[in-house]
């Protein structure tokens, strides 16, 4: 089993920047890929970003490609996600995600086997 705890979430005006952790606990050499998804007031659950577990291949959403930076810090067991230029659309729950075998280039929720609880981010205009 893996534990994933996400933070860093909160109330920041538009353009701004706003940095989330996630960080794994238990098996945590059990999985390959880490994600980050997020889901707006009653919408669907999306693909934000993905990352190896090397750290060389990343994937983004259209949507945040240039403003979002995934990364991981294995010996923490912690991967992040910076938020730049942050708009209102970008307001959602953003969650967290491991899955054990796949690739990057997935980019729905399905094959994920761990997930946390989420965090809140919200983007005044």
């Amino acid at each position: 089993q893996v534990q994933l705890v996400e933070s860093g979430g909160g109330l920041v005006q538009a353009g701004g920047s706003l940095g989330l952790s996630c960080q794994a606990s238990g098996r945590t050499n059990s999985f390959y890929i880490m994600g980050w998804f997020r889901q707006a007031p009653g919408k669907e659950r999306k693909f934000v970003a993905a990352i190896s577990t090397s750290g060389g291949a990343t994937n983004y959403a259209d949507s945040v490609k240039g403003r979002f930076t995934i990364s991981r810090d294995n010996a923490k067991n912690t991967v992040y996600l910076q938020m730049n230029n942050l708009k209102p659309e970008d307001t959602a729950v953003y969650y967290c995600a491991a899955r054990k075998v796949g690739s990057v280039r997935v980019t729905t929720d399905q094959g994920y086997d761990y997930w946390g609880q989420g965090t809140r981010v919200t983007v005044s205009s």
